[in-house]
C-alpha cells in the first residue's frame, strides 16, 4: 500500500468534529467542517482567574516574595508591609501608608540583572534595617521578583546559589526564573 493510499484510509475513519470557539469580547461560535453557528450564550473572553495568588510568602524575617495579587490593600495590612518593591508591574492600588518602589524590568532571558539590583538590594536592605516588611513582587512572582530576592540572599545574606534557591523554593514552590536570569544568578557573587 502506497502512502498515499494509507493517508486516504486514515482520512476515510476520521470522525466529523465541531469546535467552540470563544472570542475576546464573549461570543461563542461552534465551527464545524463546513459551517460556522453562533451560540446564543455569551461568556467571558478571558480566563477568570477564580484562585487569586494573594498569599505572599515569607522568605526570612521581614522579607516576603510574592505576585501582583498580594499588592492589594486588605494583603498587604494582613501582613503589616509597609514597603512594596514592584518589578515590572506597578501596584494598582497604593496607600498612603505604604512606600512604594517601580523598577521598569522585564522578564526576558536577554536582561542583565545587574543593571537593576544596585537599587533593588538598596531598598530591600533600607527596609529590613529598619525592621519592617517588604513586598517583593512581579506580575506572578515567578521569574523577577524571585530572582532579585534570591540576589539580595546571595549577595547581602551570603549564601550560595544553590541555598538561596532551595530557601526561596521551599517558602515559594512556584518560583521559576528565566533560562538567562538563572545563568546570572549561579555567576552571583557573595562579595
Amino acid at each position: 500500500m502506497s502512502f498515499l493510499s494509507a493517508l486516504q484510509e486514515k482520512k476515510s475513519k476520521l470522525k466529523p468534529t465541531d469546535t467552540i470557539v470563544t472570542q475576546q469580547d464573549g461570543q461563542k461560535f461552534v465551527e464545524s467542517k463546513f459551517e460556522v453557528k453562533k451560540i446564543n450564550e455569551v461568556t467571558h473572553g478571558f480566563v477568570v482567574d477564580t484562585k487569586p495568588d494573594d498569599i505572599p510568602a515569607k522568605i526570612i524575617e521581614h522579607l516576603y516574595l510574592g505576585s501582583q495579587d498580594c499588592c492589594e490593600l486588605e494583603v498587604l495590612n494582613k501582613f503589616n508591609i509597609k514597603f512594596v518593591l514592584s518589578l515590572g508591574i506597578e501596584a494598582s492600588v497604593k496607600s498612603p501608608y505604604i512606600t512604594y518602589k517601580f523598577i521598569k524590568m522585564l522578564d526576558l532571558d536577554s536582561i542583565d540583572l545587574n543593571k537593576y539590583l544596585p537599587d533593588c538590594i538598596s531598598f530591600i536592605d533600607n527596609c529590613l534595617n529598619c525592621k519592617e516588611n517588604v513586598l517583593v513582587h512581579c506580575n506572578a512572582g515567578v521569574s523577577r521578583s524571585a530572582s532579585v530576592v534570591m540576589s539580595y540572599l546571595i549577595v547581602q545574606n551570603k549564601l550560595s546559589f544553590k541555598n538561596a534557591y532551595e530557601l526561596v523554593k521551599k517558602a515559594r514552590p512556584c518560583i521559576r526564573p528565566n533560562d538567562g536570569f538563572m545563568i546570572q544568578l549561579r555567576k552571583l557573587k557573595n562579595n
